[in-house]
């Protein structure tokens, strides 16, 4: 009888996405990537959670990892640049207290969210990349978590 594979292991996780709503153009597309990506992994996307904006997502956070049944939260926004320093205020806010929950619940939480300081563009340039950097980061931690 052969030994189950990693990727089988990882079959049986569960994992969370939340996701902010705001630049729901480009956020549905990184939602979509990340919901791909971590099936292609071995994951099961247990819960989606939708948010007004990035400043909510700790909040669901939260009651995510309070869950028994999720083993990690990959988090999916971008924060593009206004004309004042707010999308910096909001991204260090919600970074800071992503990493004081993962810390705090002792399970992974993911930073998808893109930016502070960027456009438009280069957030429509970026939407794979940070949504397959999210659940690859819960993926990567689940596996040191266990070792």
């Amino acid at each position: 009888m052969k030994a189950p594979s990693k990727q089988n292991k990882m079959a049986k996780e569960k994992i969370a996405i939340v996701v902010s709503k705001f630049n729901h153009e480009i956020t549905s597309k990184m939602k979509e990537s990340a919901v791909r990506h971590a099936k292609k992994l071995g994951f099961e996307v247990a819960k989606i959670i939708e948010v007004p904006g990035s400043f909510e997502i700790p909040f669901a956070v939260e009651k995510l990892l309070r869950l028994k049944n999720i083993e990690g939260v990959a988090t999916i926004g971008t924060i593009i640049k206004g004309d004042t320093n707010h999308d910096e205020v909001v991204a260090h806010s919600v970074a800071r207290k992503l990493l004081d929950l993962s810390s705090a619940y002792s399970k992974p939480v993911s930073l998808g969210i893109s930016g502070p300081n960027i456009t438009w563009e280069q957030s429509k340039k970026r939407i794979n990349e940070y949504s397959v950097r999210a659940v690859e980061t819960v993926a990567e931690m689940l596996r040191k978590r266990k070792n």
